[in-house]
């Protein structure tokens, strides 16, 4: 006989105290933390616990008792459903704050060295439709909500567009509008979907990995480009072009539309081949009179205008005379090796996606840069000593390394290659301090700038500079 699950608790009348890691807020009940989305410092509420563990819980707000004073309306109708844009109901600059505190906290606790002054958070100017890039997932079982489900309505349609459920790969919330991107992207995913419906294509099933339509991405620039990309799981060249034809009939103004026939068991392209339905196989952003090719699969930053932002930091903190060899390793797309090529006497990139080293050249010589150089590989296996010893000892490096941080290996190249300076740009605060705590036997901090990115979310970007110890 199968026990009895225990019923978790309801606390009443809580008060939400602050705000957390991953977007969520922090209640306190007799000195244990319970964590709960979408709540504001200064609510109070009943809050149920949805799962316990030793030292913490998470809950959900069961009912508002009084709700804080800090907060505003959201702007989305799928706020509280979607999971992204964790902090609509928060003011700006609160979010700001809180990011600033994040900084700090992770730098004084977690990487416990001397800091200088940490410089106020450089907030971005648009907190809407900031985002170039944006990815949706079709579902022929799209999610419905609570207030859907309670109605007793007979849903009997129930292919969608639009974003995963947190924590469930099958679930897919049907977009109506997002806000992050210029409203272009919700026209095309909607006519898409549309036509998928009028036109009996069928919509992917998530579990039986079966279905026409799949995922779809749009990139949309601030020079006016366009990038569409949509992947199919079924190989009907047919369909495909009517489809296409249909998005190009009308959206002439897409710079780039493309697709991919993907059948594998998870949604990563970057092991597929992009075919090109018309225009080019690549939009172009523009920063200071430089012109950056995007491709299908290249990484670029999601916020064009803070990217500006981000990299006129690093180029001020790497403080270059034009006589110095600079390592921007994780390169990327060479965006940041570019950038500051014409203050450098060379710059060495270094990125583990071959196809980003590819756009990365493409990117110097559109623009006539002559002084970098690019390699593919994993970091850890192409910055060696004898890398070094080949190209040279940077004065410079220049690091932005993925969420996870650096590899142990590469840390102890750049302390035995140990350059005059280091630029680390980081998305993850709690792993570059970690790195920083191991960079600290011969490294000083002397600047700290974080940089939001992303707005609305608990998401933070920051930049330190580090100088060789007398």
């Amino acid at each position: 006989m199968a026990r009895k699950k225990k019923e978790l608790p309801l606390y009443e009348e809580v008060e939400i105290t602050g705000v957390a890691a991953e977007g969520n807020a922090i209640a306190r009940v007799d000195d244990f933390v319970i964590f709960v989305p979408y709540g504001a410092p200064g609510d109070v509420a009943d809050i149920k616990v949805d799962r316990k563990k030793r030292s913490y819980a998470e809950g959900h707000i069961e009912r508002m008792i009084r709700p804080s004073e800090l907060r505003c309306a959201p702007r989305c109708i799928h706020f509280g459903t979607c999971g992204g844009c964790r902090w609509q109901h928060l003011p700006y600059e609160f979010q700001l704050e809180n990011k600033q505190r994040q900084v700090t906290d992770a730098l004084e606790r977690i990487a416990k060295v001397d800091l200088p002054s940490i410089s106020p958070i450089l907030g971005s100017k648009n907190i809407w439709e900031y985002r170039n890039k944006m990815e949706y997932t079709f579902s022929n079982k799209r999610w419905l909500t609570w207030e859907q489900m309670r109605s007793g309505e007979v849903v009997s349609d129930r292919n969608g567009a639009g974003f995963h459920i947190p924590g469930a790969f099958d679930k897919v919330l049907d977009i109506e509008n997002c806000h992050l991107q210029n409203s272009i992207g919700d026209k095309i995913r909607l006519f898409i979907k549309q036509y998928g419906i009028e036109n009996g294509l069928s919509f992917y099933d998530l579990r039986s990995q079966q279905g026409f339509l799949r995922t779809l991405m749009i990139r949309t620039l601030h020079t006016g480009e366009i990038m569409v990309v949509l992947s199919v799981g079924e190989d009907n060249t047919e369909a495909i072009d009517k489809l296409l034809d249909a998005v190009r009939s009308e959206f002439p103004q897409i710079t780039s539309l493309m697709y991919v026939v993907n059948c594998k068991a998870n949604d990563t392209i970057g092991d597929l081949e992009v075919r090109l339905h018309s225009g080019r196989e690549y939009v172009e952003e523009e920063m200071e009179g430089l012109r950056f090719r995007i491709g299908p699969k290249s990484f670029y930053q999601t916020n064009s205008v803070q990217a500006y932002e981000l990299y006129k930091v690093a180029r001020d903190f790497a403080a270059l005379s034009g006589n110095e060899l600079v390592y921007d390793l994780y390169t990327g797309t060479g965006t940041i090796a570019n950038f500051v090529a014409r203050n450098a006497r060379k710059v060495i990139g270094i990125e583990y996606v071959s196809d980003a080293i590819e756009d990365a050249k493409i990117n110097s010589a559109v623009n006539g840069i002559e002084n970098t150089q690019f390699f593919a590989g994993d970091m850890k296996d192409v910055l060696t000593s004898a890398f070094i010893d080949e190209h040279g000892r940077p004065d410079v490096m220049i690091v932005d390394p993925p969420r996870a941080g650096m590899h142990q290996d590469v840390v102890d190249v750049i302390l035995n290659s140990a350059p005059d300076r280091i630029v680390y740009v980081s998305c993850n605060p709690a792993t570059q301090a970690r790195d920083i705590a191991l960079l600290d036997a011969k490294y000083a901090v002397k600047a700290v700038q974080p940089v939001d990115m992303f707005p609305h979310t608990h998401h933070v970007e920051n930049v330190v500079l580090l100088e060789l110890k007398g």
